[in-house]
């Protein structure tokens, strides 16, 4: 009997037997070996388990020292991460930098503040119901991108400030099979800060391979006062250069919504959904006053943008201004691109320093 690999799940795939074998790493087991849980004698809970002893949360945590890289896991293939948990203080979201290597790679795939990679890119705490990242009271953050390999992993936080940082983490994954038409998972960051006039912000360029584009996140910065969601989204594959071969017909279109997502008249209408959301507004009094905040996010699960050779992918901030015309806008926008593709990648732009990373 030939036995399903466990990948692709779904309740559809849900009854099906496997020989894939579960493994998790966390603070209570760094490696994920079989049978090595929970044998910590020295961790952030030894304190608190005085009494108990080895076996009652002696490591729940780690601590990560200032201007420092610690290994979150490293594991050995074939097989895929199939869920990522993880929290810490929402001060440190922008400055705790993840990153994820597959096979053996010197560059990584993944390169993302920790909030970003989990639509929560102000630095304060909002709730996300999606399929792929789920964030939950009070900041648990979620990830369900399926992420194969077949080599290694490798996972990193970098902690980019001088102070400590505490976090929980727990990275489930299997070990099995991975068939040979299964793409890497990519990710990576860019801010605007702020868009040049007339410029259009660059979500993700430079990507060189075979592949599909999966999902947007932006925490977005209105500069300016008035509604600011007019711009379009452009994706140009396989050698598009003026044109793009897809164009959207606004912000707030894209990301499921319409009409300023102002609904009941004079609020916005904050919603999350399994493959679209507007989920967090920080606005100061007055639903078009400046300096609003928002975060947003696009899951192309069902719609995967495929391309053969090159990609690259940009919005547009407009608003108006007198007359009826379009007003470019100088905004704050920071983007993460979600997307799959074969190795190798071409390498990133490099990732700012702390002081541009920043939420202010």
């Amino acid at each position: 009997m030939e036995f399903y690999n466990g990948l692709g799940l779904g309740l559809g795939s849900l009854s099906r037997l496997s020989r894939a074998k579960s493994r998790s790493i966390s603070a209570e087991n760094f490696t994920g070996e079989k049978g090595k849980a929970g044998m910590a004698v020295e961790g952030t809970g030894k304190q608190a388990a005085r009494d108990l002893g080895q076996g009652w949360k002696v490591s729940p945590s780690v601590k990560i020292a200032g201007k420092s890289v610690f290994t979150l896991g490293e594991i050995r293939g074939p097989g895929a991460i199939q869920h990522i948990w993880l929290t810490c203080f929402p001060g440190t979201w922008r400055s705790l930098i993840l990153r994820m290597y597959w096979d053996g790679e010197s560059e990584p795939s993944v390169e993302v503040p920790v909030g970003d990679f989990f639509c929560n890119g102000w630095c304060e705490r909002s709730n996300v119901n999606s399929l792929p990242v789920a964030v939950n009271p009070a900041g648990g953050m979620n990830s369900y991108w399926e992420m194969p390999f077949r080599g290694s992993a490798l996972l990193t936080l970098e902690n980019l400030d001088e102070q400590e940082a505490v976090v929980y983490y727990q990275i489930d994954y299997t070990l099995t099979d991975v068939p040979d038409d299964a793409a890497y998972f990519h990710a990576q960051w860019r801010r605007s800060h702020p868009l040049g006039y007339k410029e259009v912000h660059t979500i993700v360029d430079g990507v060189q391979g075979h592949g599909h584009y999966v999902g947007t996140y932006l925490a977005w910065q209105s500069n300016s006062s008035g509604w600011f969601g007019e711009g379009e989204i452009k994706f140009y594959l396989d050698g598009d250069r003026n044109f793009p071969t897809i164009c959207g017909t606004g912000t707030e279109d894209y990301f499921g919504g319409a009409w300023n997502w102002e609904q009941p008249k004079g609020q916005y209408g904050l919603y999350s959904t399994p493959f679209l959301g507007m989920h967090q507004v920080l606005q100061p009094d007055g639903l078009y006053r400046s300096q609003q905040r928002f975060g947003m996010y696009r899951w192309h699960v069902m719609d995967p943008v495929r391309f053969d050779t090159d990609l690259r992918v940009t919005i547009q901030a407009l608003g108006w201004r007198s007359g009826g015309r379009y007003l470019p806008l100088q905004d704050d926008i920071a983007s993460t691109a979600f997307w799959y593709q074969a190795e190798p990648h071409s390498p990133y732009p490099k990732l700012p320093d702390k002081d541009v990373l920043e939420v202010v």
